[in-house]
């Protein structure tokens, strides 16, 4: 390792000037009159001008001058609008690393104005408020499984434009979500954009250009400008309808490397390699980026705040975060906190493999600690509930395996340090990661691994028994489904639900998804119909969390003087939400999760209680009448929530 990082220190030496001087990756600037080009590039490069976004030769090839060590500028003079253009530094031709906008495939950059890509009212968007990233619901989406279905009912069936017609604002609305966490939405490169007469689908974790919408999701890749403003308008009508928009950012890794534009700009510094001077794949896609040189650190600032200044983007997911080194998340923290400090970061607290750079300084889960107001998926909490990630048939507290209990306490306090929590009993941690709930993304299922119906039907012995009738294991279903809903929104931290999962989505249990079909990936829209009481009680859910602040306390502190866990059996937790004057309306609220096949007797402090949430249905109004008693009898695999007025 000494000698990788020799060569690190000696890149880094050679190029921070250039980053303090330049401050900004503008490599292309348009003008009426002229437009200016400019790379950070390992050597001479030249810029070629084209017609066209793909075929036919340059109309013009000019050599850049110096205008620094490793940085470069060129000036072509005339009004090039409406032009494409290249960077070659003699590994290939690029449109650099930096391109804000492309031609189709993204395989040229485009020179256009990009105040010409704003909607009407684009300058009076605004960020929807919240008070804390603890009242934000994300509902982790893919562009084009919400809308591909004929069974959507919507005219641009799988494009950016699917999110501004009212059937989705009003449905995405009803639902209660105040966050979109869209999964890839930059230019990438597994599918074809000049092939969209075939069906082809990709998740979109193979980065090309970084800072440009990709093209398949437009009503037309060929014009540079179209993906660009289709983009705007979706953000805009979600914007209107009380939605944050969050951007999935995957910087970790490249499609490949040598045909990178980070590799023909720039030739081996981008990416690490081990001290054999292999790359290294710390992200299991074939390499892993260097975010702690500077450049690259640089790029990463820079494009985060492109997002938020172009596109009003609300949030960041940070694909394999634990790639990342600290330092370079807490910059971008702070850069984005100068812009707006309401703008969610949070990310997958680990890598795919081992990286070449030292763990005590990877922006991984047991270092969340020190990276400032960065959240982190809980993976404690979600293989405590459904089981491990290894094993898709194995199951956990919702299979009525006991053992899981303490790793659910953990996830429900936000992952902080509780006096009630022992932490030696925890699944993957042994002592607390979260400085503050916020920090914690409370979850049970996403993109990755099975959707949650797929994993139930695959884990949960009951599900398979062909001996017992549909309805009865789809009974069962459901109810495991509720309750597993019912630990993420009602715990601390920020609740993260995969989309679709209200309708009770399924993948044909396909674990990973990521290139399978529509059949695989879409929406059924029918299920709507089909299971009406999944949507009103996941619907149900959200209301509960957003009308009652006891479920969503912003710090450490607050958590621990107000929740406390009471003594139950085996695959049972329950909790209370006690001294909630001047906070919550309500005055203590009791959460029962029952995960047996039996009804159980829980004690609770004595009091009168009405029931806001039992079998599968919540009424905050109240379920039957008011009961007065010290115990109460939770339903086989269903939630029960009481409160006090």
């Amino acid at each position: 390792m000494k000698k990788n990082y020799m060569f690190s220190a000696f890149l880094a030496a050679m190029i921070t000037l250039n980053v303090n001087a330049q401050g900004r990756f503008d490599e292309m600037e348009y003008g009426k009159t002229k437009t200016v080009f400019r790379l950070n590039a390992a050597s001479l490069p030249k810029v070629r001008i084209y017609k066209a976004g793909q075929g036919g030769k340059p109309v013009k090839t000019v050599k850049m001058r110096a205008i620094g060590d490793n940085r470069w500028e060129a000036t072509v003079k005339g009004d090039l609008s409406g032009m494409f253009y290249t960077f070659d530094i003699g590994k290939g031709e690029c449109p650099g690393t930096f391109a804000k906008a492309v031609g189709v495939n993204g395989n040229r950059g485009a020179i256009i104005n990009m105040a010409d890509t704003d909607p009407v009212g684009w300058a009076d968007d605004r960020r929807p408020a919240i008070a804390s990233p603890a009242d934000l619901v994300i509902y982790e989406l893919h562009m084009r499984d919400f809308s591909i279905s004929p069974t959507s009912g919507m005219q641009h069936r799988g494009k950016y434009l699917a999110l501004t017609e009212p059937r989705a604002i009003d449905y995405l609305k009803r639902l209660g979500v105040n966050a979109i966490h869209f999964q890839p939405l930059f230019d990438f490169a597994s599918v074809d954009e000049t092939q969209l007469q075939r069906p082809q689908f990709n998740w979109g974790y193979d980065p090309k250009n970084y800072n440009v919408p990709e093209g398949s999701y437009s009503t037309d890749p060929y014009r540079p400008e179209v993906r660009i403003r289709e983009f705007k308008e979706m953000v805009q009508a979600l914007h209107k309808a009380g939605i944050r928009v969050i951007f999935d950012a995957v910087y970790n890794h490249t499609f490949d490397i040598d045909g990178s534009n980070f590799q023909r700009t720039y030739p081996g510094y981008y990416y690490r390699k081990t001290a054999d001077g292999r790359y290294s794949d710390g992200s299991g896609c074939g390499n892993e980026t260097a975010s702690e040189r500077p450049l690259m650190r640089e790029f990463m600032i820079e494009s985060v705040k492109y997002w938020i200044n172009e596109f009003h983007i609300d949030g960041f997911r940070f694909d394999l975060m634990g790639v990342h080194d600290i330092e370079t998340m807490n910059q971008i923290r702070a850069a984005v906190d100068e812009i707006d400090p309401s703008i969610y970061i949070y990310g997958e607290g680990w890598s795919a493999g081992t990286c070449a750079y030292p763990q005590d300084q990877l922006a991984i889960k047991a270092n969340t600690p020190r990276l400032n107001g960065i959240g982190a998926f809980s993976d404690d909490m979600r293989d405590a509930l459904r089981g491990p990630f290894s094993d898709d048939t194995k199951g956990a507290f919702l299979a009525g395996i006991k053992g899981e209990e303490e790793s659910l306490k953990f996830g429900i306090v936000g992952g902080i340090a509780h006096n009630q929590v022992d932490m030696t009993r925890v699944n993957y941690d042994r002592k607390p990661w979260t400085n503050n709930p916020t920090q914690q993304i409370s979850y049970v299922s996403c993109h990755d691994d099975m959707c949650l119906v797929d994993r139930l039907k695959a884990s949960i012995p009951g599900l398979k028994d062909a001996s017992r009738s549909e309805a009865d294991r789809m009974a069962e279903l459901i109810r495991l489904d509720l309750l597993a809903q019912t630990a993420i929104f009602t715990s601390q931290g920020v609740p993260f639900m995969l989309a679709g999962e209200e309708m009770l989505r399924d993948k044909k249990g396909v674990h990973n998804s990521f290139s399978s079909p529509d059949s695989i990936n879409e929406f059924h829209w029918d299920n709507l119909k089909q299971y009406p009481q999944v949507f009103e009680y996941y619907r149900g859910l959200i209301s509960l969390r957003k009308n009652h602040p006891a479920f969503r306390l912003a710090n450490a502190d607050a958590v621990r003087n107000h929740l406390e866990f009471i003594a139950t059996d085996d695959c049972l937790v329950a909790f209370r939400l006690k001294n909630l004057e001047g906070i919550d309306s309500w005055k203590d609220i009791i959460v029962i999760l029952n995960a047996n096949k039996e009804a159980k007797l829980v004690s609770v402090p004595e009091g009168e209680y009405t029931v806001a949430c039992c079998n599968g249905v919540i009424n905050e109004e109240g379920i039957g009448m008011p009961f007065e008693g010290k115990e109460v009898l939770a339903d086989e695999q269903s939630a029960l929530i009481l409160y006090r007025k």
